[in-house]
C-alpha cells in the first residue's frame, strides 16, 4: 500500500511540475510555443505621413516575414503615447525623438532604434482669417496656436518658434486639439490663429481655404532654415529595459522597418499610396499624393541617426526647457544605431 501511494504521490507531483513549468514558461515568454510574440506599438497618429512606416510595413507583411505579430494602436497625440509606454501599456512607440531627450533629463530612459524622418515633417499654418496680421514667427505673441496635445512634440516646435520669433513659450496660447479633422473644424471655428501640423491636413486646410503654410518644417531646406539643420523626428522607441532584455524582439522590428524605408526609397507616390488604406487619403486621394510627394524627402535612406541630429534636437529643446542645459542628459544613450547596422547589412 505504502509503495502504491508513493507512486500515486510521485505522479501527481511530476504532473504537477510539469504544468507549474508549463505556466511559467508562457509567463515569462509572453507567448505560447506554436505562436510569434506578441508586441504592441501605439502610433501618434497612423494617418499621418510623418508616421507612414508604421502602417505601411503591416501593409506590405514584413512583419509577418520577420516572425512578428504586431498590434498597432493608434493614438493622436505623441504626449499620451510616451505615456502609455511609461506605463507599461505598450512595447514600443512610433513618436518623434525629442521625447527620449525630453524624459531623459526627467530620469526615464528611452531610446530611438531606427529613425524614419530627418526633417519634422510639420509645418506651421496661419489662418486665412489672421494672415494679413501675421506674417512671419515676430507676430506670434499673444495668438493661440493649435498642438496635438500640451507637452506633444508639436508643442515643443511651437514653443521653440515663438522664442525663435523674440518672444518666450508663455507669450503665447498653445491649445491641444489634436490632428485632423479635429484641427481643420476647430480652424473652422476660430479657436486657433495658427497650427503646427502635418501632411495631409496641410493639404486639406489649403484646399478648404482654411489656412496657407507660414513655415515649412517638413522638407530639408526648410527645416534648415526654420531650425538651422536636420531635426531627427519620426522614430520607433522603446524604453532601454525592454531594448536590452528583448534585443532578438527589437532587431526583428528594425528589419522590417528598414525594409519599409528601402521601399519609399524605390517606389512612386502612387505605388506608396496603394498600400495604405484608403481612409487616409481624407476623402482625395490626388491630394494625399501630391502631399506625398511632397513629403517624401523627410524620410531617412537608411534609417540611421544623422550624425548632428541629436545635438540640433538638444539645442532646439534647450531654447525653451533651460533646465535640460543642467540634467546633464547623455545624447549616445538617447539612441542606438546597433539594430540599424545589422538590419541595413543583411538587407543588402
Amino acid at each position: 500500500m505504502k509503495s502504491q501511494f508513493a507512486r500515486k504521490l510521485a505522479t501527481i507531483l511530476i504532473s504537477f511540475g510539469m504544468i507549474s513549468l508549463l505556466a511559467t514558461g508562457c509567463g515569462t515568454s509572453g507567448m505560447s510555443a506554436s505562436s510569434s510574440p506578441k508586441i504592441k506599438i501605439m502610433v501618434g497618429g497612423m494617418e499621418k505621413i510623418i508616421y507612414l512606416p508604421a502602417k505601411l510595413t503591416e501593409n506590405l507583411g514584413y512583419f509577418k516575414q520577420e516572425g512578428l505579430d504586431v498590434e498597432l494602436i493608434n493614438q493622436g497625440s505623441g504626449q499620451s503615447a510616451e505615456e502609455a509606454l511609461i506605463a507599461g501599456q505598450v512595447d514600443g512607440v512610433v513618436g518623434f525623438y525629442d521625447h527620449t531627450i525630453d524624459l531623459q533629463a526627467k530620469g526615464k530612459h528611452l531610446q530611438s532604434v531606427i529613425q524614419f524622418g530627418v526633417t519634422p515633417g510639420e509645418t506651421l499654418v496661419v489662418s486665412n482669417r489672421m494672415k494679413n496680421r501675421i506674417k512671419s514667427i515676430r507676430d506670434l505673441k499673444g495668438k493661440k496656436i493649435g498642438v496635438t496635445g500640451l507637452g506633444s512634440s508639436t508643442n515643443f516646435l511651437a514653443n521653440y518658434l515663438v522664442t525663435k520669433g523674440g518672444h518666450t513659450s508663455k507669450d503665447y496660447i498653445p491649445v491641444p486639439v489634436g490632428a485632423g479633422n479635429t484641427l481643420i473644424a476647430s480652424m473652422e471655428q476660430g479657436r486657433i490663429d495658427l497650427a503646427v501640423t502635418t501632411e495631409p491636413t496641410v493639404s486639406l486646410l489649403q484646399a478648404k481655404k482654411l489656412a496657407t503654410p507660414l513655415v515649412d518644417m517638413s522638407s530639408i531646406d526648410g527645416t534648415k532654415q526654420a531650425l538651422g539643420g536636420y531635426y531627427p523626428a519620426a522614430s520607433l522607441y522603446m524604453s532601454s529595459d525592454y531594448i536590452k532584455a528583448h534585443p532578438e524582439i527589437v532587431q526583428k522590428l528594425v528589419n522590417a522597418f528598414s525594409k519599409t524605408l528601402k521601399f519609399i526609397q524605390t517606389h512612386k507616390p502612387e505605388e506608396i499610396a496603394a498600400h495604405v488604406p484608403s481612409a487616409y487619403y481624407a476623402g482625395n486621394k490626388d491630394m494625399y499624393i501630391r502631399a506625398l510627394s511632397h513629403s517624401i524627402s523627410m524620410f531617412s535612406p537608411d534609417g540611421k541617426m544623422p550624425a548632428d541630429g541629436p545635438a540640433k534636437v538638444y539645442e532646439v529643446l534647450s531654447t525653451f526647457k533651460p533646465k535640460l542645459k543642467n540634467a546633464h542628459v547623455k545624447l549616445d544613450e538617447t539612441y542606438t544605431t546597433e539594430f540599424v547596422n545589422k538590419a541595413n547589412q543583411a538587407i543588402k
